[in-house]
């Protein structure tokens, strides 16, 4: 798919191509495919390459924070043992982040906890998910 791209993007001169590429995803699409040398020509092509690198232990708590308070939720749910773990767990990527806290607040919910504390975390993250290192 990548070649059809380079030949989409071939379409005129570089300096009058009517067509412009974005690719957004993973950084495993760079470090794995576009740096194969079959891919110079597309690599060539690419006038930016930004990444979100992952968060630190005060930004994944931030992270959380935020996505409470823009659900509506006025008390606390996690304990910052918890919080600690959530960091651990996820190595700072908001995408594992958020399946941590989500498989973590149905867990609670399930068992009719208010609170999550670290212990529930760490089996959410053991026995409900398929891995943590996706």
């Amino acid at each position: 798919m990548l070649e059809e791209f380079r030949f989409m993007l071939n379409y005129r001169f570089d300096s009058e191509s009517p067509m412009a590429l974005v690719l957004v995803g993973q950084t495993e699409l760079w470090d794995t495919k576009l740096k194969l040398q079959r891919y110079a020509a597309i690599r060539q092509r690419i006038d930016m390459y930004c990444t979100i690198p992952p968060l630190d232990r005060a930004d994944c708590e931030g992270y959380i924070r935020a996505h409470l308070k823009y659900a509506g939720c006025t008390q606390e749910l996690f304990t910052d043992i918890a919080l600690d773990r959530f960091y651990q767990l996820s190595s700072g990527i908001p995408r594992m982040i958020n399946r941590i806290c989500e498989k973590s607040l149905m867990y609670a919910f399930q068992h009719q906890k208010r609170l999550i504390d670290d212990h529930m975390v760490s089996y959410v993250a053991d026995h409900e998910m398929l891995t943590t290192s996706e």
